[in-house]
């Protein structure tokens, strides 16, 4: 089951928050896109095809609508919630011109903070909405080549073994071995498609369920180092600095203001 309700409603843009209570590994029947917009997914994953391309939607990766092309869905873990910011033509146009985008979207630490806080905040919060623009303007600049097939896919299965907590993607020899390759292999192949070493997404999904559980109101940041694999508090500060701009004290802070 699906459901989407409207959370901010400007005269550039609009937010809708969607959830899906269902899983199910199969595809959906396509369904034709709603305009041209952004979507964050907030909490889970799932898997969107379109026009011969496919992406796995997690909170480090959103993607791009247009109107007109089907999209259709999988939801092998089921209950994911995504935004989808609608972003009406005037200011489509001016960020992403007349050429139909690609590309999925590499969501940075700084832009899922920007979701995060949009979805808490009023249509005239400008910094969350300048943010997200970037993301747009920064996916339709993405060079649109496809890469080869056979490693794109061992990106896509690397990046979701990392997502999914796979115990074999704690480093990069034991994630290497389960895919079958080498380690050097899977390092080139990896940075290559995902613009990133296989350890610096590590860090960018842990930073990610950090954020979420600030949000949430955690405030035992010791704890929150244990559980999500850090070596003490003093990394997780480092490390969410380093990715949000932020100590977790100050995201705590945004949140709370």
């Amino acid at each position: 089951m699906r459901t989407s309700r409207r959370v901010v409603d400007g005269s550039d843009f609009s937010v809708h928050v969607v959830s899906c209570g269902e899983r199910h590994d199969g595809w959906s029947a396509p369904e034709e896109g709603h305009g041209n917009g952004l979507v964050l997914v907030r909490r889970g994953r799932f898997r969107v095809r379109s026009d011969g391309d496919e992406v796995s939607a997690d909170p480090t990766m959103g993607y791009l609508t247009v109107p007109g092309r089907e999209y259709a869905f999988a939801h092998p873990a089921g209950g994911d919630v995504c935004t989808f910011i609608h972003v009406r033509e005037p200011l489509w146009h001016a960020v992403a011109g007349d050429e139909p985008p690609r590309a999925p979207v590499a969501v940075d630490g700084r832009v899922e903070l920007a979701h995060r806080l949009l979805l808490r905040a009023t249509a005239d919060a400008a910094d969350p909405v300048e943010r997200l623009v970037d993301a747009i303007a920064a996916a339709v600049r993405v060079p649109r080549t496809r890469p080869g097939r056979g490693r794109g896919e061992l990106a896509a299965r690397a990046r979701e073994a990392i997502v999914a907590g796979d115990p074999e993607s704690a480093d990069l020899v034991r994630l290497a071995r389960a895919l079958g390759v080498s380690p050097s292999h899977l390092s080139r192949t990896f940075r290559a498609h995902v613009g990133m070493t296989v350890s610096g997404y590590r860090n960018r999904v842990r930073v990610s369920r950090a954020l979420a559980r600030i949000e949430e109101g955690e405030t035992d940041l010791a704890g929150l180092a244990l559980a999500l694999g850090f070596a003490d508090q003093a990394h997780l500060t480092r490390t969410v600095r380093a990715v949000l701009g932020h100590p977790p004290g100050h995201v705590r802070g945004l949140f709370s203001g």
